[in-house]
């Protein structure tokens, strides 16, 4: 009989990952520059600027706690080459609890973001348009739409469920968040290009195609995946997953933060966007999922992993 492959290419990608997701939060959790920033703002904005980074800061614990569990998750699995289903699950569970309540606290920037100029303390007239695209759509979308799909994968996840409807809820988180990412990007995008100027996108050669990237591709993407839940979400067991087109979607996102983090390094000039992308983006661990999508582009069933 045929040893268990304990490190597989697979298994390893997700020990990577883990760590990724590990050691970017951490060091969100420490980065506290932002302490004090609104004592420097006044009226309205002290009061949104205060409650909107300290309940972020609050979901960012949540988020902390689920990587440091998924860490020493996968760390014990290495250590003891095995992992109780059972436990397996449980695992998974909490993490997803615990992800969807770092997005909770979200809502306070997406309602900030929809307020007036006099009562939010930012624009001068009406309503401030970069606020608006930039946080008041992205962050009220990703505060609902993503904690709603997560709780709901985490109830319907259970050994002893069928897992038609894991399968199904896992599907529909994936696009929830995929959607979030080209809200979130493509308003950055926008409020760089009403500061510079669309004469930015030709400043640096890769500045046109990240923006495609960004307003197309990532549309694109949402869409493709949406079509595949749509398609896929009868699916009645885990082995009858296409793992080869979920390879190939979680490569294409991984590669969509990779990409743009290494044209900053070796081409970008800094702005608005890249402020965002690397100083802000939290997710920007992601970058590391390709080493999980690749080996998932030469599995045939989900038995094999």
């Amino acid at each position: 009989m045929a040893e268990p492959k304990y490190y597989s290419p697979l298994k390893i990608g997700l020990l990577a990952v883990s760590i990724a997701y590990f050691l970017f939060t951490l060091h969100a959790l420490f980065t506290l520059s932002w302490i004090g920033e609104w004592n420097y703002l006044g009226g309205s904005a002290w009061f949104w600027i205060f409650i909107t980074d300290v309940s972020a800061y609050f979901g960012l614990i949540f988020r902390f706690i689920a990587s440091l569990i998924g860490f020493a998750a996968i760390l014990f699995y290495f250590a003891k080459k095995r992992l109780p289903e059972s436990t397996a699950f449980k695992v998974l569970k909490w993490i997803l609890v615990l992800e969807a309540l770092y997005w909770v606290p979200l809502f306070l920037s997406g309602l900030m973001g929809f307020l007036p100029s006099d009562l939010s303390g930012f624009g001068t007239i009406g309503f401030s348009l970069s606020l608006l695209i930039t946080t008041g759509i992205p962050c009220l979308v990703s505060s609902i739409a993503i904690p709603l799909a997560l709780f709901k994968l985490a109830f319907k996840l259970s050994p002893d469920k069928p897992p038609k409807d894991a399968i199904k809820w896992g599907l529909i988180t994936g696009t929830a968040y995929v959607f979030v990412f080209w809200l979130n990007n493509m308003g950055m995008w926008i409020a760089t290009l009403m500061q510079k100027g669309t004469e930015y996108l030709f400043i640096y050669p890769e500045n046109l195609l990240n923006f495609t990237l960004t307003t197309i591709g990532l549309l694109v993407l949402t869409l493709f995946i949406a079509y595949f839940t749509k398609k896929s979400s009868r699916t009645e067991t885990w082995e009858k997953l296409k793992l080869r087109t979920i390879g190939a979607i979680i490569m294409a996102i991984g590669l969509y933060f990779f990409w743009n983090y290494l044209t900053w390094i070796f081409f970008g000039g800094w702005s608005d966007w890249y402020a965002w992308f690397l100083g802000h983006n939290l997710d920007l661990w992601m970058l590391s999922l390709p080493l999980v999508g690749l080996p998932l582009l030469f599995k045939h069933h989900i038995s094999e992993t």
